[in-house]
């Protein structure tokens, strides 16, 4: 049996005349589009303009648009689909043909292009969409709907993450890829405004963010780990909406694997994740994940239907100023830096060849939860080269063995303080993480505490005895130094005073805090092998009342007693923890001992050193005489700290300020008990007594 032919399809009454600028490229993908117009009977496909030559079922062939305007094609809409640095001057000519537009992304190469070519459009009369497809998803809509519902709760953040990889024959296809410039003009290609411009645009339309108006501030970081290429293929791209919502873009051409990039709605109450290429939408809260996939408005037909009826376009001009601020940010930064080659290792041979970055996926994880840059996060090939302060040093011997940190650039989700990181072992071996991925608020080694009257001075979420669980509460202080002195160490000890102001979420300053750090190579029979670092701490409310001092344990989690002092150490395998009378975390977990030893093989991530490099063995041996217990954690994640109120709140008062103190002998190698032990009674010989301390 043979089947019926389909009827044709109706012609429509006023089909729109429709030209295509670029019809080779992504100008390949418009063309099949408006050959499915044509028989659809709503585009009459007037003709073509290409450099190159014409393509078949493209219509007439011009060499470019002003021919075909010029040989009477007359049309009513014109798509572009040329290069970035062309994209001003066409549609500027096709709207004063009086065509309305549908222009490839990115609109333009310049800011001052995009304001241009949009009092262009209103001078004439006429549109201009912009072909960003992901903007004509209907997951979209659905992203807003799921934020006014509260489902998950209160937007807090956006990221976008694009983990492509490009080949060599990437690069080579045409002159301008690749190119920040070509001779005097502009043409801004790279990863943010070109390949993974569809994750930068959605992110900022999900964070609410489409015209200029809607963002405060832009940074970027730009690098290339391809060579010969002058534009960016890894980037950070960081934007603060006019709302404050954080937007980090996470972007690299360098991935080891392609993968489908996404954009991650961080709530208050759960989180949804958007493949913008798929339209799927999932969604996580307490009650467990779900997914749908979504439709997608075409954005030509889109802009045929709004000249029909005179109602809003999908992506017109004036939505991508928010894009557009980013691409001026990275147009006018200054040149991306090469990444170190002892970071990058090639794939494949030949044009098909392509360069793969250490540690890059964990990295842009990173980048995302911390919102933070990647000098920031010290990525070593992303340093600043010169031009930048140094930071304030520990030095030993010769060797810098810790780094005072500042707040700056933390996010105030994170508590932002003063801390210490790296801290390394003589052998240089880093022992302690700044923001990981599983709690970006960890930041080195300092004092941290949740519960400050009420204010989270910790970071992360805030466990409440009436809700039972963490939440996430516009709850968190800062901690600023508002003095320093800096004595070196030589025959006697180095010292770090401080003195500081815990600020609460309202900037209300809440305590002040005198600090001071020590530090000493460990005597013999140890010398060579560690050297010791001295904390002692006062808090002592700002103002004449007391203030009370709390942890989730003190808040009702039992054995979540952190805050104090803490200690976060990198990835570690064939980890111990022990005292003189305990051994393993659970065991020694809220015990209290005058000495604990945290010992194992530690790693580096993978983006911090060059492939290959193998983890090393170290100890940390901590000694303090306090009632406090000590806390630990290796399953999860590996730290250890002192727990100030471990089941109970704490006060401290103008006259009885909370003193406490600890010395940690930082190790390379592997310890014993008995060696531990040892280790710990001579931290007073190499540091002397703390302070007031009794013993």
């Amino acid at each position: 049996m043979t089947s019926a032919a389909p009827p044709p399809a109706p012609a429509h009454p006023h089909p729109a005349r429709v030209a295509l600028v670029g019809a080779r490229g992504f100008g390949a993908h418009h063309l099949v589009t408006l050959q499915r117009l044509v028989e659809e009977g709503r585009v009459d496909l007037v003709g073509h303009a290409d450099p190159v030559g014409p393509v078949a079922g493209a219509g007439s062939h011009y060499p470019d648009l002003t021919a075909l305007l010029g040989g009477g094609a007359r049309p009513d809409v014109v798509v572009v689909a040329t290069p970035i640095h062309t994209h001003h001057a066409l549609a500027t000519e096709a709207l004063r043909a009086g065509a309305d537009v549908l222009l490839e992304k990115p609109p333009t190469a310049s800011q001052t292009q995009f304001e241009d070519l949009l009092a262009t459009a209103a001078e004439t009369g006429r549109r201009v969409q912009v072909g960003f497809q992901s903007l004509g998803s209907h997951a979209l809509p659905a992203v807003q709907q799921l934020l006014a519902s509260g489902r998950i709760g209160r937007l807090r953040a956006v990221s976008a993450t694009g983990l492509w990889l490009r080949t060599r024959v990437y690069f080579d296809r045409s002159p301008w890829a690749g190119r920040r410039r070509l001779g005097d003009t502009d043409v801004v290609d790279g990863v943010a405004t070109n390949p993974l411009a569809h994750a930068v645009t959605t992110a900022l339309a999900v964070a609410g963010a489409r015209t200029a108006e809607d963002v405060a501030d832009v940074a970027v970081e730009l690098f290339h780990a391809h060579e010969g290429i002058e534009s960016d293929d890894t980037s950070v791209v960081r934007v603060r909406t006019a709302d404050g919502i954080p937007v980090t873009c996470a972007l690299t051409l360098v991935a080891p694997e392609q993968q489908d990039p996404w954009i991650t709605i961080e709530g208050t109450e759960g989180r949804a994740v958007l493949h913008y290429t798929s339209d799927v939408l999932e969604v996580t809260t307490a009650e467990g994940t779900t997914e749908e996939r979504y439709g997608r408005t075409v954005l030509l037909e889109d802009l045929l239907d709004r000249r029909a009826d005179g109602g809003e376009l999908q992506v017109p001009l004036a939505s991508t100023g928010a894009f557009t601020r980013v691409l001026e940010a990275v147009r006018t930064a200054p040149a991306p830096r090469p990444v170190d080659p002892d970071y990058v290792s090639w794939v494949g041979e030949g044009p098909e060849a392509h360069p793969v970055v250490a540690g890059i996926v964990e990295l842009t994880e990173r980048v995302t939860a911390s919102q933070q840059g990647l000098a920031d996060l010290g990525v070593p090939w992303a340093l600043p080269e010169d031009g930048s302060p140094p930071d304030l040093e520990l030095g030993l011997a010769g060797r810098t063995v810790a780094r005072v940190r500042g707040p700056e650039g933390v996010a105030a989700t994170s508590s932002p303080r003063p801390v210490l990181h790296p801290v390394r072992t003589l052998a240089g071996t880093a022992v302690t993480d700044h923001q990981p991925t599983d709690h970006v608020w960890h930041l080195g080694v300092g004092v941290a505490v949740q519960d400050v009257a009420g204010h989270n001075l910790w970071g992360g979420r805030t466990f409440t005895r009436a809700d039972g669980r963490y939440v996430w509460r516009d709850d968190h202080g800062q901690v600023a130094a508002t003095a320093r002195e800096l004595t070196p160490a030589g025959d006697r000890p180095g010292r770090l005073a401080e003195e500081l102001d815990w600020v609460g979420a309202d900037g209300a300053v809440l305590l002040r805090e005198r600090r001071g750090w020590t530090w000493q190579l460990l005597p013999a029979p140890w010398e060579g092998r560690g050297w010791a670092l001295g904390l002692e701490f006062t808090l002592a409310p700002a103002g004449e009342q007391p203030v009370e001092l709390g942890s989730p344990g003190s808040n009702g989690r039992p054995g979540g007693g952190y805050g104090g002092f803490f200690w976060r150490l990198p990835p570690v395998t064939e980890a111990d923890v022990l005292t003189e009378a305990t051994h393993g975390e659970e065991d020694v977990h809220g015990t209290v001992a005058p000495w604990l030893a945290l010992t194992a093989r530690v790693h580096a991530p993978g983006w911090a050193v060059p492939p290959g490099t193998p983890g090393q063995d170290a100890s940390l041996v901590l000694a303090a005489d306090d009632p406090d217990p000590w806390f630990v954690r290796l399953s999860g994640y590996p730290g250890v700290g002192r727990s100030l109120a471990w089941e109970e709140p704490v006060t401290t008062s103008a006259e009885q300020p909370l003193t406490r103190w600890v010395q940690v002998a930082v190790l390379d190698g592997r310890v014993t008990a008995g060696e531990a032990a040892e280790v710990a009674s001579l931290l007073p010989q190499a540091l002397g007594d703390p302070a007031g301390a009794t013993r």
